[in-house]
């Protein structure tokens, strides 16, 4: 059994959340509509927060329950804890959302903290027990059983998005960073997210009871072995195999997530969304894996929490707060205030082709821009790293969310006899990149398994460079040669500053991911090479 080396220390999510909720600014709220002030317009008197003990099967998952005190029945929220968390996660949000009108049952999943059994991961267990849980508030507390809906972060907003394609009963969904995909979440265009997944392992041997499943597909991953098997068991996990399931029972299904999620990166959500056929919105903002909803559950205004009460609101109490008539997708950019369109295409409507030019001798540096040129070549080491990274999982792009700056490089530090880099002219006006940048090479010299790593640059006049997006590119188990590699970037939503310009740095390794590059080798990236980006 290959050793696990989480590269995360284990405190890191505690600390930035308790740095987050003690020094950061609140981040902004849009205003309110009329609409959306309305429900929240008298709380009502609640029982306070009782913990019980649910039965799912031979397992006692550990919960809490609190509801208003008002006579009748009331729609119902069913909560599972995040990652590594119990049931008290929720407990202000739940305390809050009880004085709104709702039943809410918080629980801590299987395998984890007090609950018994084993960590199941999303697999069938955890589809059982979301069930015995709603049957255990149906007949414990004045729920009503028309009205049900799910909610949570991370692993309890999958659980919940996944909940609602194995029980038709809950009507309404809101998945705060959250998975579609478990399987691009591992292996995102065939590369190993290296620092995410040791963070979800030790987490799980530090706080949890890992099943011999999860301990397999852990230990496979880290061996890099036995793939196709890995594949397997995420995509049982993956709320996309029940996409049919979810179109069925017609769930209205809120998706929030921050641009820069490690964990989770938005692309698989996108195709997602794009498929759902009942009510559905998108929401997309700064941040790393949970950072955007870090403060509400402190109690903070949060504008994460403000949809989920909207949503909620209006699918499960029939108030109106006005989700149902505005366009359906939000996208906060890294540097503009929020927008939103009618669907995801609306976002760029043009789509600009910037060809990669030769490498000038006396800055190392070619034109991005114009038509893709031939009758130019650049070599890179495999196994060269450059100070061109997407940072630190949680901590980069976390506080980015907070500060409202984004990680940057100086340009000059990086090494151009380990890197690419190729520059746009600079714009006289601000351009609007919104969408998912795609980038096309053309390599020679590739030995049979490799990897090269793209990040996108706001490049200013001094030489400081703000990542916008960035992504890795891997093959495996081919013949070496000439290929084409094609990379999606993930989707981001920048403006671009007059006299600035769209920086392009190519290299072939990066802390965040496990590099397929053999050693001493190289690649060699050529002429009709060209990268589209997506603009308003």
């Amino acid at each position: 059994m290959a050793p696990r080396r989480p590269v995360v220390p284990a405190l890191l999510l505690s600390l930035l959340t308790a740095t987050a909720l003690a020094t950061a600014p609140t981040p902004a709220v849009a205003a309110p509509t009329p609409a959306a002030l309305a429900p929240a317009a008298a709380a009502k008197a609640t029982t306070g927060i009782k913990f019980v003990d649910i039965t799912s099967g031979d397992v006692v998952l550990k919960a809490n329950v609190v509801a208003p005190t008002a006579a009748g029945r009331h729609p119902v929220l069913i909560m599972p804890s995040s990652w590594g968390l119990n049931d008290l996660e929720y407990a202000v949000q739940a305390q809050k959302l009880a004085e709104r009108g709702y039943v809410v049952v918080s629980y801590t999943p299987r395998g984890w903290w007090f609950s018994g059994g084993e960590i199941d991961t999303a697999g069938p267990r955890d589809m059982a027990d979301i069930s015995r849980v709603i049957d255990w508030t149906l007949a414990n507390t004045p729920a009503d059983p028309a009205r049900i809906g799910a909610a949570g972060i991370s692993y309890g907003g999958g659980l919940s998005l996944m909940g609602s394609a194995h029980d038709k009963r809950i009507r309404a969904v809101v998945m705060m960073s959250g998975w579609t995909d478990m399987v691009s979440s591992l292996y995102a265009e065939q590369t190993r997210h290296r620092q995410s997944a040791g963070f979800l392992s030790l987490t799980a041997d530090l706080l949890g009871d890992p099943s011999p499943e999860l301990d397999k597909a852990l230990d496979d991953f880290f061996a890099n072995r036995n793939a196709p098997e890995v594949a397997a068991w995420g995509k049982t996990r993956s709320p996309g195999t029940y996409l049919d399931a979810i179109n069925a029972n017609k769930p209205a299904v809120l998706i929030a997530n921050g641009w820069g999620d490690t964990f989770f990166p938005p692309n698989q959500l996108v195709d997602f969304y794009a498929n759902l056929a009942g009510p559905k919105r998108l929401e997309l903002r700064p941040g790393d894996h949970a950072i955007a909803e870090i403060t509400g559950l402190a109690g903070i205004d949060n504008e994460v929490w403000t949809s989920l009460y909207r949503w909620f609101d209006f699918h499960l109490r029939g108030v109106p707060t006005g989700v149902d008539t505005e366009p359906p997708v939000v996208v906060k950019p890294y540097n503009a205030k929020a927008e939103q369109y009618a669907n995801w295409s609306a976002l760029s409507p043009d789509t600009r082709r910037y060809g990669l030019g030769s490498i000038r001798g006396w800055d190392g540096t070619g034109l991005l821009g114009g038509d893709p040129s031939t009758g130019w070549s650049k070599t890179l080491p495999t196994d060269k790293d450059t100070t061109a990274n997407g940072g630190i999982v949680l901590l980069t792009a976390g506080l980015a969310a907070f500060t409202g700056k984004q990680p940057w490089v100086w340009l000059p530090t990086v090494d151009r006899s380990r890197a690419g880099v190729w520059a746009s002219e600079r714009p006289d006006k601000s351009v609007r990149l919104r969408g998912i940048p795609k980038l096309h090479l053309e390599l020679t010299g590739t030995e049979a398994q490799g990897t090269v790593v793209a990040y996108l640059y706001d490049l200013d006049i001094l030489g400081n460079a703000r990542l916008i997006t960035h992504a890795p590119s891997s093959w495996i188990d081919t013949k070496g040669g000439n290929r084409t590699v094609d990379v999606a970037l993930q989707a981001a939503a920048y403006d671009l500053p007059a006299g600035h310009s769209l920086t392009l740095v190519v290299d072939t390794m990066d802390g965040l991911y496990y590099d397929e590059n053999p050693p001493k080798k190289s690649v060699t990236i050529t002429g009709g090479s060209y990268l589209d980006v997506p603009f308003v």
